[in-house]
């Protein structure tokens, strides 16, 4: 029997894209265990020295100049697929993608990262390529780069995106709401008890999880630092700094000097273990981050979302009652302090949370992956 074969654009413009097409590759695994699949950053592939250099300036904006890169993506969230600007898009590297499609000969091809999408809807749409498309929407809100009339299906995480795809023309049928992706680990209940022990933390306390992506972008964390380290509440935190060195060292006289513990760590991999021990989550709102802390029933404070998709994420969170967001310190020290007062409040988060969420994302996308490629064999065949 032939074996299944699979290829996947993601990108590394922050961590989430690469994680979704990571949890999809794992489900197919599992499903389909001598599947050959291929993981492209679709960046790297056309330029790697260049995708270096966009890299760098993406996560250099979103730093120090994040409205900057709100204007712009609330200037490109609407252009049309039919404009000037996305018809030059759609003729990036188009060669280069065909050469490789045709030497690797996938039986179907997914996107967790929107332009590359683009490139091939169109010569799926000319009949040029004869492959089905799959595009995994990693946010709460839609954007003009994510809409490609020639993508057979669309899987999203909320009816936000269903409704935003309908309204700017995809049919309903080629949409289907199940969650974004993540990870099967953050669908297993783990053994807290243990974890506590592990992590060195007291299961008495209130534990706090603060995370700012891979790159540790959370504009406060070193002030978020202090109210744990000074406060007189019986709470604890888990200070995630990602691959920000220069953050990691500025919290280490801070934590040296607490009354309170804190687990100060770098770059994770665990952190399905961090938001189980977890009574609530301070963090950005990737995409990814909102998903697997949906998955987790954990409440989250958003801070200071990003303008752009983490601040329609942000806005989501809020409007399902699973989060709140805080714009200032001010508003941050108070909702910290009005959770730890009113348990029942993070409970009321964490319910919403549970509503909000499918569960098992990722199987249920390749459920409906390995569909769509059994009804393209058959096509074939009449063909």
């Amino acid at each position: 029997m032939k074996k299944l074969r699979v290829l996947i654009f993601s990108a590394t413009f922050g961590a989430g894209h690469v994680r979704a097409a990571e949890a999809i590759i794992e489900a197919i695994r599992a499903k389909e265990p001598g599947s050959e699949i291929s993981h492209l950053d679709c960046g790297e592939f056309l330029n790697k020295t260049l995708n270096k250099v966009i890299k760098s300036t993406y996560i250099e904006l979103i730093k120090h100049t994040p409205k900057l890169w709100g204007k712009f993506y609330y200037r490109t969230s609407k252009i049309s697929p039919h404009s000037v600007f996305q018809r030059f898009l759609n003729r990036l590297g188009r060669r280069e993608f065909l050469e490789y499609i045709n030497s690797v000969q996938p039986d179907l091809i997914i996107f967790t990262y929107p332009t590359v999408a683009g490139i091939l809807a169109q010569l799926r749409l000319k009949q040029s390529l004869n492959i089905p498309l799959v595009t995994i929407v990693t946010d709460y809100a839609i954007h003009s780069q994510w809409i490609h009339p020639g993508v057979d299906l669309y899987v999203v995480g909320c009816k936000e995106v269903y409704e935003g795809l309908v309204s700017r023309g995809i049919e309903k049928q080629r949409i289907q709401i199940i969650g974004i992706p993540v990870s099967l680990k953050f669908e297993v209940p783990l053994d807290c008890p243990s974890l506590y022990e592990k992590l060195g933390l007291d299961s008495e306390r209130l534990t706090l999880l603060v995370m700012g992506g891979a790159y540790g972008i959370l504009e406060g964390a070193k002030w978020i630092s202090k109210i744990v380290a000074e406060s007189t509440a019986a709470i604890q935190a888990i200070i995630v700094c990602g691959r920000d060195q220069k953050l990691y060292k500025s919290l280490e006289h801070i934590i040296s000097e607490a009354r309170n513990p804190i687990l100060l760590l770098g770059y994770v991999k665990n952190v399905e273990e961090l938001m189980s021990v977890a009574d609530l989550i301070i963090t950005k709102a990737g995409g990814l981050t909102v998903s697997e802390a949906l998955t987790k029933r954990l409440p989250m404070i958003i801070f200071k979302p990003i303008p752009g998709q983490e601040e329609a994420n942000a806005v989501y969170v809020e409007k399902i009652g699973a989060g709140i967001i805080a714009e200032t310190n001010e508003d941050l020290e108070r909702i910290l302090y009005r959770l730890i007062d009113k348990p029942q409040d993070l409970k009321k988060m964490r319910l919403a949370a549970e509503k909000a969420v499918i569960g098992h994302s990722a199987e249920r996308a390749v459920n409906l992956i390995l569909k769509l490629v059994d009804e393209q064999k058959i096509v074939q065949k009449i063909g």
